[in-house]
């Protein structure tokens, strides 16, 4: 990273401007008994959850703000509603275990432990939908925060991590991508959404160059 690029990150993630942004970082998306294996093979062989949770303790430690995107669903599945294969995914494995795997009240709910919980955290949960931002409370948390700028963390590139990246830029905000804190299947297709998609509207950067920014605001 050039220096001009690095004062530029420095100044975009200001701890009093910036909150750090979890995508579905739970036990039962990524952790054991995830709805997609595939998924979570992947976030272990690339170290998502470590990368993630050393940029929420860097954030914590700077004053940032961390906000966790979760998805939930009730045990009776209502206000939810099968629109789609992932969706579709869903239902299959509730009817066979007889719940969801992010069913309210279950492990699978939770965030995994390397995240929290932190009382200094927030959690915004859907039981609809696949992006964080629609039909949620999260833009006006944040705008009541004074956050400008969402440092982006989580699972998958293929559909929730695009989303939020697509609302959180359409909503006025700087958005900037730890692109090892983020991951999708396979993670070739991962790549190309990053390089061709993504880094047009985003800061790509790494999580050990965004926590090192926020070491510079804290150093005496």
């Amino acid at each position: 990273m050039t220096n001009d690029a690095s004062d530029r990150l420095t100044s975009m993630v200001d701890p009093a401007t910036t909150a750090v942004l979890t995508m579905e970082m739970q036990r039962g998306v990524i952790g054991e008994g995830a709805l997609l294996p595939a998924l979570a093979e992947q976030v272990a062989e690339a170290g998502i959850i470590t990368n993630a949770a050393m940029v929420c303790d860097a954030a914590r430690d700077a004053g940032a703000r961390v906000v966790h995107c979760t998805a939930v669903s009730r045990p009776d599945g209502a206000g939810a509603v099968v629109n789609s294969r992932i969706f579709a995914l869903a239902q299959k494995a509730r009817d066979a275990q007889g719940f969801a795997p992010n069913e309210l009240g279950r492990d699978g709910a939770l965030l995994v432990p390397e995240l929290g919980p932190d009382p200094r955290d927030i959690e915004v949960s859907r039981i609809t939908g696949l992006t964080p931002f629609t039909s949620t409370s999260l833009d006006q948390t944040l705008r009541n925060l004074g956050i400008k700028t969402v440092v982006v963390t989580g699972v998958s590139v293929n559909l929730g991590v695009l989303g939020m990246c697509l609302s959180a830029h359409d909503l006025g905000y700087q958005v900037v991508l730890v692109r090892d804190a983020v991951t999708g299947v396979p993670v070739e297709y991962a790549d190309a959404v990053i390089d061709n998609s993504l880094s047009l509207i985003t800061t790509v950067t790494t999580a050990a160059e965004v926590c090192a920014r926020w070491a510079s605001w804290t150093e005496p």
